[in-house]
């Protein structure tokens, strides 16, 4: 919990104190945090193992993260291969991530860390919050 706490600028929204403890005990669930040498956290990347009736298991990269000052220094790289080794250990025949077409930074890292780019998607999306449920 202290970990993710003090990884917090890398995440899009402050962590919900629930949320963070539902997420890291939930098995299947990984989230690895790269520091700086004096021990600053400066990337994450968080994944969800994924199971099908008739695929098996794959690792389902959730989100990507580097900090401002360490981007374009192979950190994402550096942990989206670290994933990847978790996910290939944990039995997993696979690994996806969806990331905007202009999100260069984000498509570098991945490509530069072995992904590929096998087809084109549609996104569609459910808003179950409160606020969506109004629209």
């Amino acid at each position: 919990m202290a970990e993710v706490e003090a990884a917090a600028p890398l995440l899009d929204a402050p962590a919900k104190g629930d949320a963070v403890r539902r997420f890291l005990g939930e098995p299947g669930h990984h989230m690895l945090i790269a520091y700086s040498v004096d021990r600053r956290p400066i990337g994450m990347v968080t994944g969800v193992e994924m199971t099908h009736p008739d695929k098996g298991t794959e690792m389902f990269l959730y989100e990507l993260s580097v900090d401002e000052a360490s981007q374009g220094q192979g950190v994402g790289k550096t942990l989206v291969k670290a994933l990847a080794d978790v996910a290939r250990d944990t039995g997993c025949y696979g690994m996806w991530v969806l990331t905007d077409d202009d999100n260069a930074a984000a498509l570098g890292a991945y490509r530069a860390a072995g992904g590929q780019e096998p087809s084109t998607h549609v996104l569609v999306n459910w808003d179950l919050s409160e606020q969506g449920a109004t629209n």
